[in-house]
């Protein structure tokens, strides 16, 4: 009688589902073992228990990551890092579904509303993509695609790159430019149609280069990011406007560490004549609401249409049949990627019949028909800033070393 195991620690560190599958006690580490061997059912209560606390834990950690990263544009963990957060929730709540609530992680895109700029409500949700980590995982979501389409069904699927960059819907109508907003949280986002219409490669009214229609209504979605020459330009600018601030005795600006954060904070100011200093551009991927538009019936048709009317669309974006040559072309930018004016962090792979892509549908964050090939962190060159010492409760000293950031 009495219990048969305790807790070591009230601080032990967090485990991994994965690690909770064996019934062998000496797979969950954060406890100790009193007499005898534990029941089944004893076991599934203290990984139940663990579980809901890493589960509360992570919905607090990327809620704060997502506002660092899409509202403060000031990340303070690499995309890797957060992607294996996001990792960890879902594997915990497919282990536990009695977990998923409307408003976890799993069920919701992107970041909030900032204060800054007025909210915009979106005709059609701009929701995120699922990630695929590497070969084997996209092939699981090609056979997803396969089983939910008819027997003997042909799929084609567009590869894009996938700009790390800004996620941006621009409204058209009567061919005027008269709203551009963020993604927000997939419903509601934010008013930034003085900045956008500042960027040069952005069109403010519609004109076909073969004579087509102006839609009464034309949404376009894409890609707002700032090319590597700007960034470094801009980069230098701030690294010798803080010399003179430091000169004066005056704290030193925050400097951008990469173009995805500098292109976000410079999208993101109040005076509109900052942003259009800052050498933005954009790439068109997609269509949102169309009133009085073609009836499209692929992907890459409609991306022709936006070409016609002057969008940036990008060069690099190929049609395939098979997730073979899926898989080549994200090997081949993976490799490349750094031939690229601009940077990337992947590959979006798209069905590309429209007729399929209603046929698949979407979960409550993400299209079925779709999905980010996301390619793996990279080694980087940095500065050793300092090295510290860390005392733990024990007494037990510990160096860590301090870095510059690099993500």
């Amino acid at each position: 009688s009495g219990a048969r195991y305790r807790r070591k620690s009230a601080n032990s560190g967090p485990c991994h589902t994965s690690q909770y599958w064996s019934l062998d006690p000496c797979f969950i580490p954060d406890l100790e073992w009193t007499c005898g061997r534990p029941t089944t059912s004893e076991i599934a209560g203290v990984v139940k228990e663990d579980s809901v606390q890493r589960h509360s834990e992570l919905v607090t950690l990327i809620a704060y990551h997502r506002q660092r990263y899409y509202q403060d544009a000031v990340p303070e963990i690499s995309d890797a890092e957060y992607d294996e957060l996001e990792s960890e929730l879902r594997d915990l709540e497919f282990a536990f579904p009695e977990l998923i609530t409307a408003q976890s992680p799993s069920q919701t895109v992107g970041g909030g509303v900032t204060e800054t700029f007025s909210a915009v409500v979106h005709r059609v949700p701009m929701t995120s993509l699922d990630n695929a980590m590497d070969a084997d995982e996209l092939v699981a979501w090609g056979e997803r695609v396969l089983k939910g389409l008819p027997p003997d069904s042909i799929v084609n699927f567009v590869c894009e790159l996938k700009i790390d960059g800004l996620a941006m819907s621009i409204r058209y109508e009567d061919g005027a430019l008269v709203q551009a907003a963020t993604r927000g949280d997939g419903r509601i986002g934010e008013d930034v149609t003085a900045n956008v219409a500042t960027i040069a490669v952005i069109p403010t009214t519609l004109i076909s280069a073969s004579g087509a229609s102006v839609p009464q209504v034309l949404e376009v979605r894409g890609e707002v990011y700032m090319p590597i020459d700007a960034f470094e330009k801009f980069k230098a600018f701030k690294e010798a406007e803080n010399l003179v601030r430091s000169a004066a005795g005056k704290k030193a600006d925050p400097v951008p560490v990469n173009p995805r954060n500098a292109g976000a904070g410079s999208l993101r100011q109040k005076d509109a004549t900052v942003t259009a200093g800052r050498g933005l551009a954009f790439w068109s991927y997609q269509l949102g609401e169309v009133i009085g538009g073609p009836d499209f019936t692929s992907h890459d048709s409609s991306l022709d249409f936006l070409h016609d009317f002057s969008f940036p669309v990008n060069p690099n974006i190929e049609v395939v049949e098979s997730l073979g040559q899926v898989i080549e072309f994200c090997q081949k930018w993976q490799k490349d990627r750094h031939l690229l004016p601009y940077e990337i962090d992947g590959v979006a792979i798209k069905v590309n019949d429209l007729q399929q892509r209603e046929t698949l549908g979407f979960t409550a964050r993400a299209p079925r028909w779709a999905i980010a090939f996301k390619f793996p962190p990279e080694e980087r060159t940095t500065l050793l800033k300092d090295i510290q010492i860390s005392v733990g409760r024990t007494g037990r000293v510990t160096p860590f070393a301090v870095l510059e950031s690099v993500f």
